[in-house]
């Protein structure tokens, strides 16, 4: 059930908290622009290389794959880190970010924790073992909607200009226009309302696997489905749909009908 996994991943996500919270609102947050022009603070670096110093002395022999410093997923086991979810918002400051952490073996996501201390929530799943989520409230366990129909669907995305760059403006209206309610939360925080059954649906036209692992194991832990645009498994395609499982397939023959396509990267 990866019990001892999911320790290390709450410990690095204690650990993430740490920082960000300490760097959130901070007057002198360093911001630079990566080469896609996205940006990058003090705080996503460092939560990096804290969580890889952690990771060096619990699980030595797994890989690394981060989106500040970089690395693969193996063959084996690997952790996949995203050590700010949401930095636009971090540096405005809106309280919807958080630090996506994932051990994937084999190929498949097997531990998954967000955790957005700002909000605060934290959501975790382990294959076979169920998702949760953790709140001032208390801590629940997931489950999807039962929504059925797609003309009932509650569907939330990413902004149109992203759909107009790497995917088609046709895809995203013919999409929205099929659901009965449309929001653009965007990030992890779209996929883990469709865990918490306050969505129904969450698309992406272009994702990283950083952006997807953690939150593909919360999302099929609470029920749901999770593929790419095209319907391939898998958080390594480039897009993904996230759903309650059951208008999985009427969205995806709708963004197909529509022209989707391999994410266009330039």
């Amino acid at each position: 059930m990866h019990d001892d996994d999911l320790a290390v991943a709450l410990r690095l996500a204690d650990a993430a908290d740490e920082i960000t919270m300490s760097r959130f609102q901070a007057s002198d947050l360093v911001v630079d622009r990566k080469p896609d022009r996205s940006p990058v603070t003090d705080a996503d670096t460092a939560v990096e290389d804290t969580v890889r110093e952690i990771l060096d002395e619990l699980r030595p022999d797994d890989a690394v794959l981060g989106e500040e410093r970089g690395g693969a997923i193996g063959a084996g086991r690997t952790w996949v880190l995203d050590p700010i979810d949401g930095t636009k918002n971090f540096l405005r400051g809106n309280p919807v970010w958080g630090t996506l952490i994932a051990l994937v073996d084999g190929g498949s996501p097997v531990v998954g924790v967000v955790s957005s201390p700002a909000m605060p929530r934290r959501w975790w799943a382990t294959a076979g073992g169920g998702a949760f989520v953790a709140t001032p409230a208390g801590e629940r366990r997931l489950r999807v909607s039962g929504v059925g129909e797609l003309a009932d669907a509650y569907v939330s995305t990413t902004d149109l200009g992203s759909w107009s760059k790497y995917q088609t403006r046709e895809a995203y209206l013919a999409l929205i226009d099929s659901c009965w309610e449309s929001r653009a939360f965007g990030d992890f925080w779209q996929h883990v309302l469709v865990a918490e059954g306050a969505l129904d649906l969450a698309v992406e036209p272009i994702a990283n696997a950083w952006d997807l692992a953690a939150v593909q194991v919360v999302v099929t832990e609470a029920g749901g489905g999770f593929s790419d645009l095209s319907g391939r498994s898998g958080f390594t395609h480039g897009n993904c749909l996230a759903s309650n499982g059951l208008v999985h397939d009427a969205a995806l023959s709708v963004l197909q009908e529509a022209g989707v396509s391999a994410p266009r990267t330039t």
